[in-house]
């Protein structure tokens, strides 16, 4: 049994490390123990390395890892996206065979609904029917979801890549060599870009997967049981070790030895349902049970950014804006009245020299409208004559005052929870 433990010991770590390295960059874990380890991964420890082998090979193998790195990690490629549906196939064609002559009628009847879930998708995260990419034909669309709040998003800024002005909530993404609309990330499981459009999607491959991956270690469940109890009736107690604590341990000592007692019975136990039930059934069980919280934490995330109106994107941004808050360096000043534009309609957003050069901002449908703008200044001290050409006619001079707290901030872009989900799911 020992090395079959030493296995699933290895396993769990693998699972935990490859939290770390996918997730650990979050904003919500960057000053935790997981973003160090995060940060370890992808900086400190290739850094050592890199410096080693500048010692050893004078830089050549450091140059060729790179390229593989950066083709990997900062390309648009379908690696990573043809690695995580051939593993759900793969696992699918080892479970589901050698389970279905042991399984109800009812599941019968969940497989062939549950399993297609995250195939269809992943499609539709991907179709180029539900885009984010901001072109010139549907520039003028996407300049009118959203009005620049003056904080995160700012008017007259230009793409340089694209050519055109950067609607509000949006980013150029170097992978997908484009503008992506109300931009939240490009993710590699997709392959793709996520933002206004496919983002729906996006969730409910989470859902589906987190799903399907919970179901998976369920049915392994069901089926090992009666078959490992079986086994343990024939098996002498000698294979399991004894729950009764030692005498005389202290408090500590006696936590610590029944966290152990119980990794050993559930490994125990692992041992046993590989032994009856063979690997198709008891490693794939394992690999669902212990891969299933990682996309059920991510959507969770996701659920935490819609309810602050947020994107992953813009959740960086604030993330950024709080730590120089704590440098007492960002004041808060209050915009002057907001006006409506009335007098140019979509059509003058559709030319290009108009694109280039707009006359003002272009109206949106947008409920709110912002109240508030944030500036950092190099000394510390508030803004003063003469403000900078951006900010003249645009904030009160006599309002700035120094802003300690995001919570002292409005997000013009969050509406409430529901209004939120209901926005992204358009």
């Amino acid at each position: 049994m020992g090395p079959l433990r030493s296995i699933a010991l290895v396993v769990l770590l693998i699972s935990f490390l490859t939290f770390v390295a996918f997730f650990g960059r979050l904003p919500g874990l960057r000053n935790t123990p997981i973003g160090f380890l995060h940060r370890a991964i992808w900086i400190y420890i290739p850094n050592t390395l890199r410096h080693v082998d500048l010692l050893v090979t004078g830089g050549r193998f450091s140059r060729s890892a790179l390229r593989l790195f950066n083709y990997l990690l900062y390309d648009k490629h379908p690696v990573v996206l043809i690695f995580f549906l051939g593993l759900i196939s793969a696992s699918a064609a080892l479970i589901v065979p050698r389970t279905w002559s042991k399984i109800s009628s009812i599941h019968h009847v969940v497989i062939p609904v549950i399993l297609p879930l995250p195939y269809l998708f992943t499609y539709l995260a991907t179709s180029a029917r539900f885009s984010p990419y901001i072109t010139r034909d549907n520039h003028a669309r996407h300049m009118s979801y959203y009005p620049y709040d003056r904080i995160l998003y700012h008017p007259g800024h230009m793409c340089r890549t694209c050519l055109f002005l950067k609607p509000a909530r949006s980013k150029h993404c170097s992978m997908c060599k484009t503008c992506v609309a109300r931009n939240d990330h490009h993710c590699i499981w997709v392959n793709n870009c996520l933002g206004r459009n496919n983002y729906r999607w996006f969730l409910l491959l989470l859902l589906s997967t987190s799903m399907l991956l919970a179901y998976g270690a369920y049915l392994a469940y069901i089926v090992l049981t009666p078959l490992v109890e079986e086994q343990k009736r024939v098996w002498p107690e000698a294979h399991y070790r004894s729950p009764i604590l030692p005498a005389g341990l202290s408090f500590y000592a006696a936590r610590i030895h029944a966290i152990q007692d119980a990794f050993f019975h559930f490994t125990d136990t692992l041992i046993t349902a590989v032994a009856v039930g063979g690997v198709r059934i008891a490693a794939v069980g394992l690999l669902a049970f212990m891969t299933a919280p990682l996309p059920a934490a991510l959507l969770g995330y996701h659920i935490y950014l819609i309810w602050a109106g947020m994107t992953t994107n813009e959740s960086a941004k604030w993330s950024d804006w709080r730590q120089d808050m704590y440098d007492g360096r960002v004041f808060l000043g209050k915009q002057l009245p907001w006006t409506d534009i009335t007098t140019m309609g979509s059509r003058a957003w559709k030319t290009r020299d108009s694109m280039l050069d707009p006359p003002t901002e272009p109206p949106t449908d947008w409920p709110v409208r912002p109240s508030q703008i944030l500036v950092q200044t190099r000394d510390g001290k508030p803004p003063h004559d003469p403000l900078p050409e951006s900010l003249v006619g645009v904030v009160d001079p006599a309002s700035w005052k120094r802003c300690w707290r995001l919570t002292e901030v409005e997000n013009i872009y969050d509406l409430g929870f529901w209004d939120n989900l209901v926005e992204v799911l358009r």
